[in-house]
């Protein structure tokens, strides 16, 4: 057998899929075969590469090469001509702005650091890129559950769903018990936002082994991951992953020969929104219908079935192996000394290049936009920004040199929230964006508290009254006293977040939004 001198990744998601990726898979092999090229070069089925928008992708390596929207009809042409002959073919090529490879340096990798690299269905692979690592430190070295705990107290690890609590913080406030649960948040509902998709596609095993080693931190013995029920191909390669590491003893009873048991279970959500807030969630997995519990109690106390648990979002977990592997120290050189570590967005909407990236908190929105994303498309002018998603809050061209991190946009009252950055051009109306955000969460309220039912009604028909010009004197501070009554009256987070988007647009476009309403 030869030793292969090219690997052709082909990266395969939903949108990949959709575009046929199985069909030019197939004629690659076939052509490849034809050619006599079969050992040489080797096709290596990957996750996503970062770039949005492409369809089918293909990454030759070594030269670097990346082509875009590739179809059966073009296979041919690539082998001849670059695989046979070294000339790339330049009317399929697509700039390398991706997860793995950033503007801002190949450093920022922590947590893509093999998505769009490694074949994620294959454990050899991800044990090869140093899965699995972690949770054979700590129990080769006898290191025990408090100082894992320690340790990523030490580290400075904040949530990466949102709200940005400490993670070892959160671990330590897990009770005593006998039974208690890890669950992890991969219920990614928010428009705009799929980098936890993303994770889950291109690195099951890294998220398996950060839900062991928060089960082995507090004591657990089961873990959960509940995925949106639409996240097809994330949902079988989580659960490829979890029977791989079974068969191979990496998970299940005494692991690696160890007394530490632990065993996970993938769970579908059935597309509800308010399941991304973790007393919902819980309440799903429950089997009960997806209503956010009164806190307290929080889950750290009473959670699953009323045992002790704890809820961690996919980014967050994914950042604990490495952690564990190189210290608290390594993970602080990254970041900023109060948000160490790195950031992963989805950068969408007005750009040159949308996609996943992945840099240092701090890094200011600015640099994330012009050199990840590829500035505003087609030479318009950066009209705003909504960082965190919809439940974010919208930055304008004065603001672009906010700090990117979780005390950074606390000056301009806003978040990070789910890790979507929606650039728009000068040509968008702020009030037909803010419309549009205003009835997704009127659709996704769950209905269990008349503060949220009934505000998202309002605005919704306050904000149909200002951008259709027939809104009375006054609506458009309406909205924002609406918003501020539900945010200090609302039951669960979705009605509470509100204020961001509401008082974020008026207050940056209020011109625009009197001028419709005129």
């Amino acid at each position: 057998m030869r030793l292969a001198r090219t690997h052709v990744l082909v990266s395969v998601n939903d949108e990949a899929l959709l575009a046929g990726v199985r069909d030019v898979q197939r004629a690659l092999r076939a052509a490849l075969a034809e050619r006599g090229l079969s050992e040489e070069v080797q096709v290596i089925e990957t996750g996503d590469p970062g770039i949005a928008g492409h369809g089918v992708i293909l990454v030759v390596h070594p030269d670097g090469v990346a082509y875009g929207r590739v179809a059966v009809s073009d296979v041919k042409e690539i082998v001849e001509e670059h695989l046979v002959k070294g000339r790339p073919v330049r009317r399929l090529r697509i700039a390398r702005r991706s997860a793995t490879m950033t503007a801002l340096g190949e450093r920022s990798r922590i947590v893509l650091r093999n998505c769009g690299v490694i074949d994620p269905e294959n454990l050899d692979e991800a044990i090869a890129a140093g899965a699995y690592e972690g949770i054979a430190h700590v129990i080769e070295t006898g290191m025990s559950p408090a100082n894992v705990v320690a340790l990523v107290k030490q580290s400075g690890l904040r949530g990466r769903g949102g709200a940005g609590f400490p993670t070892g913080m959160k671990w330590g406030f897990t009770a005593p018990g006998e039974v208690k649960y890890i669950v992890c948040n991969a219920d990614e509902g928010e428009p705009g936002t799929f980098k936890d998709r993303l994770i889950l596609e291109g690195d099951p095993h890294r998220l398996l082994e950060g839900i062991m080693l928060a089960g082995y931190a507090v004591g657990a013995t089961k873990g959960y991951v509940y995925i949106r029920g639409e996240y097809a191909l994330s949902i079988r390669r989580m659960q490829k992953a979890i029977d791989d590491a079974r068969a191979a003893g990496l998970l299940g009873d005494s692991i690696l020969g160890a007394s530490f048991s632990f065993d996970v279970e993938v769970k579908k959500g059935a597309g509800a929104y308010v399941c991304g807030e973790e007393t919902a969630l819980i309440e799903s997995i429950e089997g009960k219908r997806g209503y956010p519990r009164l806190k307290p109690p929080y889950p750290g106390a009473v959670g699953l079935w009323a045992r002790p648990t704890v809820v961690n979002n996919v980014e967050t977990l994914a950042n604990v192996p490495p952690i564990v592997v190189r210290g608290a120290e390594w993970f602080r050189s990254f970041g900023t000394a109060s948000c160490p570590g790195t950031k992963v967005y989805t950068i969408l909407g007005h750009v040159e290049a949308p996609g996943l990236v992945e840099v240092e908190m701090g890094t200011p929105l600015r640099r994330i936009i012009w050199e990840c994303g590829g500035g505003v498309r087609g030479g318009k002018r950066f009209k705003a920004a909504l960082i965190g998603g919809a439940a974010g809050g919208f930055v304008d061209e004065s603001q672009l040199d906010v700090a990117m991190d979780f005390d950074g946009l606390k000056e301009y009252a806003g978040v990070l929230g789910s890790g979507a950055i929606l650039v728009v051009d000068e040509d968008t109306s702020i009030v037909e964006l803010l419309h549009g955000i205003l009835r997704f969460f009127r659709h996704e309220s769950c209905g269990q508290c008349a503060p949220c039912r009934t505000g998202t009604a309002a605005l919704v028909q306050l904000s149909e009254a200002i951008r259709t010009g027939n809104a009375s004197p006054g609506d458009v501070d309406r909205l924002v006293d609406i918003a501020r009554t539900m945010q200090a009256t609302s039951l669960c987070p979705l009605g509470q977040s509100l204020i961001l988007p509401v008082k974020s647009a008026v207050d940056r476009f209020r011109s625009e939004f009197q001028a419709a309403s005129a």
